[in-house]
C-alpha cells in the first residue's frame, strides 16, 4: 500500500474545511488523477471527491457574495451599505 496518493483520501464525516484548504485538496486531487498513477477505481473515487469539494467551494462562494454590500451614496452626500444586487 505504497500509494503516493493516498493522504488524499477524504473521510466521510470531516470537519468544515475553509476554501483555501478545500482549493488545496482539489489541486492534489486533479494532479493525482492527471498523473496516469492510480487505477481507474481510486481515480473514480478521486473525482467524487472532487465534485464535492467544487460544491464545497461553490457554497463558500456563494455565502461569501451574499454577504458582500454596495457602498452607495445618498443624495445629502452620507454613504450607505445596501446588499450587492444579482445581474
Amino acid at each position: 500500500m505504497g500509494d503516493p496518493y493516498s493522504e488524499l483520501s477524504m473521510p466521510k464525516e470531516e470537519p468544515s474545511k475553509s476554501f483555501e484548504e478545500s482549493i488545496t485538496q482539489l489541486e492534489q486531487i486533479v494532479t493525482a488523477i492527471e498523473s496516469g498513477q492510480i487505477g481507474l477505481e481510486e481515480s473514480l473515487a478521486k473525482y467524487e471527491q472532487g465534485m464535492q469539494l467544487v460544491q464545497r467551494c461553490r457554497s463558500i462562494l456563494d455565502h461569501a457574495e451574499k454577504r458582500i454590500e454596495q457602498l452607495t451614496q445618498t443624495p445629502d452626500g452620507q454613504l450607505s451599505a445596501q446588499p450587492l444586487e444579482n445581474d
